[in-house]
């Protein structure tokens, strides 16, 4: 499987033929729900969906650079089943916010195989949100990759905004929930878009982070059309009821990242002119 997967990834990167579908794929945030992103790839790569280019905010920033690095799903997997915020966050004495991302370097570097642009094996994009001017700030094609995946991560109240050439940097989700209309500005054709969907009506927040993340989730409900009008195709898994520090139950979010995406492979299966049976893998 590495071997076909690598060679996928060389082929993206030359070019895709324009006689086939360019598939790309957008992925959303989420913090730890973030991780059902691996059940989705999990299932795109055993079907041996090419995919040609990737964008990512947030904890889909993380999987969409790990990816495009050339880490394996089950490497991403592994170091998903074991992670904690520790991890990625030091708590600090800042009025800017509550934790800073520094840590999330070092972890970053022990997860991704490369650490520029111009070495990813697909064409990546990560999506932070400059809070100047409250657009999205867009990395592509060259340069570092693990500032843009920090500021990217950088949930408002949270964590500390990430300085970058006199911008201050946080989450791209405030900006744009899923980065769709990047994807097709990369030449996408057909654009698969991750979204995890916010908690039922019965979520009933525990604590300060929750009330805050509830409120966001809110926001960007309202916000939606935008990505959605530049999907294809739209898969939601059903993370309903695990919280966005729910690192604990890595399992269980991958098995809802590639439940919905079987659901939705059929229609990918399609652009592909190859029928929907087991016996096309």
């Amino acid at each position: 499987m590495a071997t076909f997967v690598d060679g996928i990834r060389r082929w993206a990167r030359a070019g895709i033929r324009r006689s086939e579908p360019a598939i790309g794929l957008a992925l959303g945030g989420g913090f730890a729900r973030g991780i059902a992103h691996l059940g989705v790839l999990r299932v795109l790569e055993e079907r041996r969906i090419p995919i040609g280019m990737i964008a990512g905010v947030s904890a889909g920033a993380i999987v969409a650079s790990a990816y495009a690095s050339g880490t394996s799903i089950e490497e991403i997997a592994a170091a998903a089943r074991t992670m904690k915020f520790k991890d990625v966050a030091r708590w600090t004495v800042s009025l800017l916010g509550l934790a800073g991302s520094e840590r999330m370097a070092g972890f970053l570097k022990r997860l991704l195989k490369v650490y520029t642009f111009e070495q990813m094996r697909i064409p990546l994009a990560v999506v932070a949100t400059d809070l100047k001017t409250g657009l999205p700030a867009v990395f592509r094609d060259r340069g570092d990759v693990l500032l843009p995946i920090r500021a990217s991560c950088s949930y408002p109240g949270l964590y500390q905004p990430v300085r970058y050439q006199g911008q201050n940097l946080v989450d791209g989700a405030m900006s744009i929930e899923v980065p769709s209309p990047l994807v097709r500005q990369m030449g996408a054709t057909h654009i698969v878009s991750v979204c995890l969907p916010v908690n039922g009506a019965g979520f009933d927040p525990r604590n300060l982070l929750q009330v805050v993340n509830r409120c966001f989730q809110i926001m960007q409900r309202r916000s939606e059309r935008e990505w959605r009008r530049a999907s294809n195709l739209v898969i939601e898994p059903n993370v309903d009821g695990l919280t966005w520090d729910s690192f604990d139950s890595a399992e269980r979010l991958i098995e809802c990242g590639e439940k919905a995406a079987l659901a939705a492979l059929p229609r990918i299966l399609s652009w592909l002119g190859q029928p929907a049976g087991r016996e096309a893998a």
